[in-house]
């Protein structure tokens, strides 16, 4: 049978992927590019915006972001972290194309942070798309924003996961077990920073985390929990996810690798 011309373009996706982890010309490139964006002096990821709001994101990152969120047609999306709010205003503008194309019937997002400033809220309820924004001010592990969360996420069949808060070990591991058990079978819990403990360096300089106390270690730790002890998802249905590795293969400079957990 002959390969539709679509499957026939991911299939080469897939091939060429695969091939770019023994590329060190390319692998080299990217990690020289990701130490000079990542060590303060360049400031790049403090460059961009979507829909008018400052959107603190590797630009790769947001890309496969929007592929991901065509493919899972999530209906809720939840952030933890919020700084401007530029990743609540890009997640808003996907799910509205969703509800545009039809492929959903509404979508929200809800946003945590412990300290929403003054000047990001109003912005963010000055914003169009404000109506599809769910603004919660506290620590995204308390246990009272962690009920609020749940109690919200029942009207939704879908949801999809971002966690870019406190990037410490503990606090990223207990947004993992708050959280991940919200995300439909298919969709992701995408684990922010992750590239922490790759470049310690760059990117924990009067941080409270660094190597070995970052996104990456939580993230591993709680897969392997996951494997070892067995957990339930909140639709009751076993709970298991496995990092997307075709994601950050093809992104080449990532702030995420190991970090796109799709649950399985």
């Amino acid at each position: 049978m002959t390969m539709h011309p679509l499957d026939q373009f991911k299939q080469e996706i897939r091939e060429r992927v695969a091939e770019y982890p023994r590329n060190e010309a390319l692998q080299r490139a990217s990690r020289s590019f990701f130490e000079e964006i990542g060590v303060g002096r360049a400031n790049y990821v403090y460059n961009f915006f979507w829909l008018g709001v400052p959107i603190i994101q590797i630009p790769q990152d947001l890309q496969a972001m929007q592929e991901i969120i065509w493919e899972v047609k999530p209906d809720l999306i939840i952030e933890t972290g919020i700084a401007w709010g530029g990743t609540l205003v890009h997640s808003a503008s996907l799910l509205a194309i969703l509800e545009a194309c039809e492929e959903i019937e509404r979508g929200h997002v809800i946003g945590i942070d412990v300290d929403i400033r003054a000047h990001n809220r109003l912005s963010l309820e000055k914003h169009p798309l404000s109506k599809k924004l769910t603004l919660i001010e506290g620590s995204s592990i308390d246990s009272a924003v962690i009920d609020q969360v749940h109690m919200l996420a029942r009207d939704y069949r879908r949801p999809l996961v971002c966690l870019d808060s406190n990037h410490t070990h503990d606090h990223v591991l207990a947004e993992l077990e708050a959280y991940a058990p919200l995300v439909a079978p298919g969709s992701y819990c995408l684990v922010g920073d992750t590239v922490i403990e790759d470049a310690p360096g760059a990117m924990s300089s009067e941080r409270p985390w660094g190597k070995g106390n970052n996104p990456k270690t939580a993230a591993r730790e709680y897969l392997r929990r996951l494997h070892e002890e067995g957990r339930s998802a909140a639709d009751g249905a076993p709970l298991a996810f496995e990092a997307d590795t075709l994601i950050e293969r093809k992104l080449v400079l990532t702030g995420s690798p190991e970090g796109y957990l799709r649950r399985c």
